[in-house]
């Protein structure tokens, strides 16, 4: 195991930071330039602290806000090319069945672009030279696919443009607006790359990529002879390539030897590749048009923190810039690139500015078989190590934690605890060799990189050995629930969000757009129709006799991805079998909690069940209003 040490600077323990600061609502977040720069819209919560959208001129003080949700909050929108519109998606209380609203700016009228019950409606492209349309893919005639449709955003009108014949899982539009390459799945969970010549003709197979491996479309050059895609075949992580779609030869553009490529920033108007980014500990750009080279120097020197570019008017005169710092706000700013000049617009928590946050350190350490794990330590201030500590484990699990603020490891420092973020086998970014280590491996070897992260904290003198707990989401309430069923005496408690108790139920259960996925899912995970004894070896329901140590379980009642059987069924047999479980439902949430009422009162029951267990600090629970948990509600035999 690495050893290292960390220098402890004496410091007072700072005051306990609101519950509220850190998991309500942002004042302002998410700001998007129109694209001929006339206009700043953002999100920002209304008098009934529901986020909705909010427009601005640019260089005037006459924000207004042009939308009405009534409960949920708005959370993702984009600009129309028309200029005089937007778009928002929001599904109905966490089920996942987003529709595409437009907005005018002018009259705030708002459309529903997809008025289909039970159906799922998802974006695909925008072109400036096609002001009036949008591509959306929506799963209308049959669930378990989605065809592409285009919308006239004028009258509304819906056409279908291409038909899915049931694999194809992602599309790219040329110069024309015309969609001419997808990617789809193959029957041994591979992925396969199509091309048409046009819109009328049928798709060709250009490549494929096994089970093993990684690939997929990007887009079409300007004048359509190449298609970049990206790809891990002949090497170890995803690369950026340029695939001739004439001589079918293939370039490189960009790549790293261990990590997949990451966000790939395209100019606004001439469809060119200028910059392409791996993230390692850290976010690093490798520039690849030196018209940008200048810009991103000044960028990288104007503050500290990981900057990104979030928006551009077409113009390409002025850029918006977010800064995201471990200790802080994100801050935005725009940039003028004519005068090289920023002007602070808003940062998203002004009242995180001036407190007393945590550092997020950039660790590693050697598994027990050799393999190298990354993840992120983040240390209470003012507190003399050993700590109580939480694993907190990210969902996915084909994810990976990265550098920067984090609400949940900001409370869970504040409140004494010290947090480690552990990016194990299976996690993405990290190349397919690291990403395949975790085929076939829940609660086995996945589970032993979070053992040996526990053990990488006692041997450094972190982490108080019988002060231990594991908490996350989804996979990693999975990973919470194998944490007190297959090493019962490791951890102190376990908070387990949304996480599925059975993997045979959960296989059962997903969503009828997974299809396409479903082989990939069977590699990667286990195979339901020809190895569920192997599932319920690996599922923590089988092994509720082994639970020794108490457990906090939330759920949302709308989750369509773990569905609600899958906490209440552990709740049930470790009732029966009289073992120690908090269980909070919210009823009008899904896979996760979007509504600040629901995350304020779910980290209130948590903060003091880690209080109880860990020892740790934790502000009152107090009166929280309008949230819809249900502690310890009547469950289903």
């Amino acid at each position: 195991m690495q050893n290292l040490t960390f220098q402890h600077q004496k410091t007072e323990v700072p005051p306990l930071i609101q519950r509220e600061i850190l998991f309500g609502n942002p004042e302002k977040t998410s700001p998007k330039l129109s694209p001929d720069g006339k206009y700043l819209a953002y999100i920002a919560p209304d008098e009934q602290n529901v986020l909705q959208v909010q427009l601005r001129t640019v260089g005037q003080a006459d924000d207004r806000q042009l939308t009405a949700d009534k409960k949920r909050g708005i959370r993702i929108f984009f600009w129309t090319y028309s200029g005089e519109e937007l778009i928002y998606q929001q599904d109905i209380d966490g089920d996942e069945q987003w529709h595409l609203f437009s907005v005018n700016i002018q009259s705030n009228q708002v459309r529903d672009l997809t008025p289909f019950q039970g159906v799922r409606a998802h974006r695909i492209a925008l072109d400036r030279n096609f002001p009036n349309e949008i591509l959306v893919e929506m799963n209308i005639s049959d669930r378990r696919k989605h065809d592409l449709y285009r919308i006239n955003l004028q009258n509304g009108a819906v056409e279908l443009d291409t038909d899915n014949p049931g694999n194809i899982v992602n599309w790219a539009a040329d110069a024309h607006f015309q969609v001419r390459a997808a990617t789809a799945t193959t029957a041994d969970g591979g992925k396969e790359l199509l091309w048409r010549e046009t819109a009328d003709k049928s798709w060709e197979s250009l490549r494929s990529w096994g089970p093993d491996d990684e690939g997929a479309a990007v887009m079409f050059s300007e004048n359509g002879k190449i298609l970049y895609i990206r790809g891990d075949h002949d090497a170890n992580a995803e690369r950026l390539i340029a695939f001739d779609l004439e001589t079918k030869q293939e370039s490189l553009i960009a790549s790293d030897p261990e990590y997949d490529v990451g966000d790939i920033l395209i100019h606004p108007t001439n469809r060119e590749i200028q910059a392409v980014s791996f993230y390692k500990d850290k976010q690093e750009w490798q520039i690849l048009d030196q018209s940008i080279a200048e810009d991103f120097e000044n960028l990288g020197k104007f503050r500290p923190g990981e900057f990104s570019i979030t928006s551009r008017n077409l113009a390409d005169t002025t850029w918006l810039i977010a800064y995201r710092t471990d200790d802080g706000p994100v801050y935005y700013y725009t940039y003028d690139r004519a005068s090289k000049t920023f002007t602070f617009l808003f940062s998203n928590q002004p009242k995180l500015e001036g407190l007393q946050l945590s550092s997020m350190e950039p660790i590693s350490y050697t598994a027990r078989d050799g393999l190298t794990i990354h993840g992120y330590l983040t240390k209470p201030v003012g507190v003399s190590t050993p700590v109580p500590t939480v694993l907190l484990v990210h969902g996915g699990p084909w994810a990976r934690d990265t550098w920067g603020y984090n609400p949940q490891a900001q409370w869970l420092a504040n409140r004494g605890y010290g947090v480690l973020q552990i990016n194990f086998r299976g996690s993405t970014g990290y190349g397919k060799a690291f990403l395949n280590a975790g085929n076939r491996e829940w609660a086995a070897k996945m589970h032993d990189d979070l053992l040996d992260g526990v053990n990488w904290l006692v041997e450094t003198g972190i982490a108080q050995q019988d002060k231990i707990a594991i908490m996350g989401g989804s996979y990693g309430g999975y990973a919470a629930l194998v944490g007190l069923t297959f090493s019962p005496d490791v951890f102190a408690c376990a908070v387990d969000i949304v996480g599925p108790s059975n993997l045979i139920t959960l296989l059962q259960t997903i969503p009828p757009y997974w299809e396409p996925r479903k082989a990939s899912l069977y590699h990667r995970v286990g195979n339901l129709e020809t190895e569920p004894e192997f599932l319920k070896s690996i599922s923590p329901l089988s092994f509720v006799d082994r639970i020794q140590k108490p457990l906090l379980i939330a759920q949302g009642a709308n989750d369509p991805r773990v569905k609600l059987p899958e906490s209440e069924q552990i709740v049930n047999a470790m009732k029966q079998a009289g073992k120690p479980v908090e269980y909070v439902l919210y009823t009008d949430e899904g896979h996760g909690f979007a509504r600040p009422e629901n995350r304020l009162h779910f980290f209130a029951i948590a903060e003091e069940f880690l209080a109880k267990y860990l020892g740790g600090r934790f502000e009152p629970a107090g009166n929280i209003a309008n949230h819809s948990g249900v502690v310890n509600p009547q469950t289903t035999n």
